[in-house]
């Protein structure tokens, strides 16, 4: 399987998945018209998206879901309570696409694809991590959660590769200009994960994860260098082990680091 972050942060975000003559985005946080342009840029193929797999509501996961959906006549997978505040927040139980609900640990097949979800702690409606497999091998998908329960570290431990949300560094937090009342959003267990909380969730999995990218990192209260250093400090002794890499925003001529191919 091939793994590429099309976009990460808080401006947008979107994961494309490929195997084989088969993909799934999971989230679509920028416009259509960027994501095909980025999918273009970094290989992938558009015409190989079986669905589109949402993790929460929260505009930066869903700014061009419908709107690609649409064009690519594929469905979009999310919890039920992520498809009610689809609706709710249409005004009209009428949608554009075709909605499949994904309850939560149970399987569903599509394409060369298997899906579950589970769920994380986030301030949306029902949101979700997702773990992709496909011949015996898995990616998890984990980008928004404020803590990492023991349920869902247990879940995870059953992936080979992770997409993993390490948004915050505590003390540019702390010290930064967000206000107060932002900050305690960010820091509780409602809110992201920060970079010695993901390191410490690595450090758990090393044994079975051989690849992990680190994602949504803030723009303000984080840097790239503080997050991998704090990551690969975590994994210690396994870092040899465990490739550790970085779900970048690229800009019109970047390289694209944010790629896991298992």
């Amino acid at each position: 399987m091939d793994c590429i972050a099309l976009a990460s942060g808080s401006s947008g975000n979107c994961l494309y998945i490929e195997s084989g003559d088969s993909a799934l985005l999971v989230d679509a946080g920028l416009s259509k018209r960027e994501i095909l342009a980025r999918l273009n840029s970094a290989g992938g193929r558009a015409d190989r998206i079986q669905a589109i797999l949402v993790t929460h509501e929260h505009i930066d996961h869903m700014r061009g879901v419908f709107a690609l959906a649409r064009s690519l006549k594929v469905p979009v997978l999310a919890t039920g309570g992520t498809l009610h505040e689809f609706i709710r927040c249409r005004g009209s139980t009428i949608m554009p696409v075709e909605l499949v609900r994904c309850r939560f640990d149970e399987r569903l097949d599509l394409g060369n694809f298997s899906i579950e979800a589970h769920p994380t702690s986030h301030d949306a409606k029902e949101p979700c991590a997702f773990r992709v497999s496909e011949n015996g091998i898995s990616i998890g998908c984990c980008t928004d959660t404020g803590f990492i329960s023991p349920g869902l570290e247990e879940w995870l431990a059953r992936c080979d590769a992770l997409v993993l949300e390490s948004n915050h560094c505590p003390e540019m937090l702390r010290t930064g200009p967000y206000p107060e009342m932002l900050k305690r959003r960010i820091r509780s267990k409602r809110g992201h994960l920060s970079n010695p909380d993901a390191a410490a969730c690595i450090r758990t999995l090393s044994l079975h994860l051989h690849h992990v990218m680190l994602s949504h990192l803030s723009e303000v209260n984080n840097t790239p260098e503080k997050a991998l250093a704090t990551a690969r400090e975590g994994v210690g002794l396994f870092m040899d082990e465990v490739e550790i890499t970085l779900a970048s925003n690229p800009g019109k001529d970047a390289e694209w680091p944010g790629r896991i191919r298992i």
